[in-house]
This record gives structure tokens, sequence and C-alpha cells, in this order.
């Protein structure tokens, strides 16, 4: 009876350990991108760029020791932001401010391995819009600012996973302004679309709809009395009242969302139209999803 009770918690032992290492032990299937890891490595010849203003065409030049810095793979600056870029952007205000064919080109730059959870068509310029937006609080008008993005390979990778310096800025002639009030137009014309499902907790945007975004952010910069306008929609399942404050709760989480990508809270509006304005039937399951649905438009 006694080597029995011996013979048992050995095989519990040994089965114990064959689960777990079934269980959390070998390898997952996942992809790093899936998992949430980063697959930036360190380049050999990577340098850090430096924080440099220089206008070609005029007698403007500043540079500090340091940069904006971003954590791998995300669009939010880290802080504190040196008292040199700072001493530097207030230098470009005031040079700027008074002479009507100058203006700023933001750049942001981005390791094509890095992943871009931003609303953004690449990280880059997720990454400039920040900086576009730390500028706006230190006073420099936005339309003054144009915002770009672009890969680079070999960035500066510190060891805490911090991207050092993926920023450029200079100035430039070009406005950038002719084609904004064209741009709201075709916005209003062919606004995003999402669709919305009951368990939806995150926002994916094609490729389209992040270009729209861009044209939507880059309108906002340049075109006055111009705010954007989140409608949420729902089909006609249950009650009338409750279905306009699921609408209304849909828009609030799309609004968060577009705040969390720079655009300020006092430029958003939300509204909910609840199931009163339906654009499939509401008898089949597909025409109720198309009508759960948000639409992020201009006005």
């Amino acid at each position: 009876m006694k080597l029995a009770y011996q013979v048992g918690i050995v095989l519990t032992i040994v089965l114990g350990s064959f689960f777990n290492w079934i269980l959390c032990c070998e390898p997952s299937d996942l992809s790093a991108v899936e998992q949430g890891i980063t697959p930036l490595t360190q380049q050999a010849n990577a340098v850090a760029l430096p924080f440099e203003i220089s206008d070609h065409t005029g007698d403007f030049a500043y540079q500090a020791d340091t940069n904006f810095n971003f954590n791998a793979s995300d669009f939010i600056i880290k802080r504190p932001v040196s008292t040199q870029i700072d001493q530097g952007i207030t230098s470009l205000k005031s040079y700027i401010g008074n002479q009507n064919n100058k203006f700023v080109d933001i750049t942001g730059y981005y390791d094509p391995l890095e992943i871009n959870t931003s609303a953004f068509p690449n990280l880059g310029l997720a990454r400039a819009n920040a900086v576009k937006n730390y500028l706006l609080s230190l006073g420099v008008s936005s339309k003054k600012l144009n915002i770009h993005g672009s890969p680079k390979e070999d960035l500066l990778l510190r060891d805490n996973n911090v991207v050092e310096g993926p920023i450029s800025v200079a100035i430039t002639e070009n406005a950038n302004i002719k084609d904004a009030q064209a741009t709201v137009d075709a916005i209003k014309k062919n606004p995003i679309i999402l669709h919305f499902d009951s368990g939806k907790s995150t926002i994916e945007l094609t490729q389209t709809q992040r270009g729209k975004y861009l044209d939507m952010v880059r309108a906002l910069d340049k075109v006055d009395n111009v705010s954007i306008l989140v409608e949420g929609h729902t089909d006609n399942t249950g009650a009338a009242e409750g279905n306009l404050i699921l609408g209304k709760k849909r828009a609030t989480f799309i609004k968060e969302y577009l705040v969390e990508n720079g655009i300020a809270p006092i430029r958003i509006q939300t509204v909910s139209k609840g199931q009163d304005e339906p654009i499939a039937a509401n008898e089949t399951e597909e025409g109720r999803a198309q009508n759960r649905r948000i639409v992020i438009t201009v006005n």
C-alpha cells in the first residue's frame, strides 16, 4: 500500500511536469506582431538625429544636443522634453511668425519593422503629428506646419527600447494650404465609415481609411472653423431610446480613439442617430450589420 502511494506521488509529479511543459513552455505559434513584441533591432551604424532647424533661403539656424524620443512602435513623445528644444521652438516661432512665405516641415521617421498602431498611414506621420501638436502647445500656428513620414532603417534604439531622435524639422516655403478646402469637400462626400460589432473593443483602420484620417488632420490644420463629426448609428434591434444611447456610446468610444491619435477633444463633436438613418434593410443580418456603423466626417 505504501509502495503504491509512493508510485502515485511520482506519477503525479511526472504528469504535472509534462502538462506544464505542453501548456506553458512550448514555443508559441503566434507571430511577434501578434504577441505584441517589437521586432526592431539595433543597427550597427545607427545614429541619433539631432534636433536642428535651418532655413537654406534665410538666416535662421538652431541645433540642440538632443531630440524628441519615442518608445519603439509608439508615437507618444517621451517626457520630459529638453529645454533646448523648447528654446529652439520659441526662436522658430518668432522667426516665421511675421513671414508669410515661411513654413515648417516636420518629418517623422520609423523603422520598417516597427508596428504601426496609430490611425495614420505610417508611424512616421503619427510621430510628426505628435511633434506638430507640441509646437502648437508653444504657440506656433498650425497653418505654418506640415507633417510627413518616412521609413529609416538606421534609427538609434536604446537598450530601454527607446527610439532616439526620429524627427527632423526644416523651414520651407511650401504652404500645403492650396487644396485644403477641396480636401474638406472630398471628406464630406466620402467620409470614414466603420462598422461596429457588438463586442468590438479595438479599431482597425484600412490603409484607405488611414489616408482619409491624414486628410482630416491636415484639413483641421489649414482650414478655419472645421471640426470632426462622429456619428453613431445602430440597427433597429431593441428599443429606439436604448439605441440612441448605444449610438452615443459608440461615437464617444471613437472620439477617445481620435484624441489618442492627436486630435484635440475640442475639435471633435459626437452625435447619435440611433436607428433612425439605416442604409440597409434591418430584416436581414447583413443589413443590420451595415446599419451598425460609425461615420467620421468634417463639418
